[in-house]
């Protein structure tokens, strides 16, 4: 058998399995992260040792955009664990959970303002992807209006409370609690501490995590 390739750099799982690069199994995370029951997990870990493939990977096995997507994990650790009883129960959860993946990678602003803009940009973007949801009665019409409020210029208000809005709307559409990723979260705070804008953007993302991960009825994981 020819040696795979390494490809160095990649960070999407599924180009990694599509490609059929040199991997090293780590589904099995998926296992102990879901079985441990913790509705909000902090990942920490030296750069390059793969928290980036690995939250891919961790979306790309619950999302319902990759419904019937098993030919991902098929061979893999978490494709083949078993339930006590027998039960290849992780194939049942693959696709099936409303995703909200985000990363703050590129947010390394020299001010505020911008780093605050690209936040809000990235947020947006999010629910520019849910646009469905403005279509029949899933939202009442003051719902709508607060949607259509979600833009690079939006205010504090409608900021910090957007990841929590988006994940009422989604676990009401989909009829299931939702599941929220953050890379890089820790990205545009160094820059901030760097470049004297500390105080300012943490005042922000305190509102932004909480709303999110701390007073979200609506947050699985």
């Amino acid at each position: 058998m020819a040696a795979r390739p390494v490809g160095i750099g990649r960070q999407d799982f599924e180009a990694v399995i599509k490609s059929n690069l040199f991997y090293i199994d780590k589904t099995a995370f998926i296992r102990e992260w879901w079985e441990n029951e913790d509705e909000v997990t902090l990942l920490t870990r030296p750069r390059r040792f793969g928290k980036t493939l690995t939250m891919s990977m961790v979306e790309k096995f619950f999302s319902l955009e990759y419904a019937d997507r098993g030919d991902l994990f098929r061979g893999l650790a978490i494709w083949e664990a078993k339930s006590p009883d027998g039960d290849y129960r992780y194939r049942h959860l693959q696709g099936t959970y409303p995703v909200v993946s985000l990363s703050f990678a590129n947010v390394k602003e020299t001010d505020y303002r911008h780093a605050r803009e690209k936040i809000c940009q990235l947020i947006a973007s999010e629910f520019a992807r849910r646009a469905f949801l403005l279509e029949g009665d899933c939202l009442t019409e003051q719902e709508k209006d607060t949607f259509r409020r979600k833009s690079i210029n939006m205010g504090d208000v409608d900021a910090t409370l957007a990841l929590n809005q988006l994940s009422e709307y989604l676990a009401r559409y989909y009829g299931k609690k939702i599941i929220i990723l953050l890379d890089e979260y820790d990205t545009p705070l160094q820059e901030a501490y760097v470049h004297g804008y500390w105080r300012e953007l943490v005042d922000f993302t305190r509102s932004l995590f909480n709303a999110a991960f701390k007073t979200n009825p609506n947050l699985d994981r």
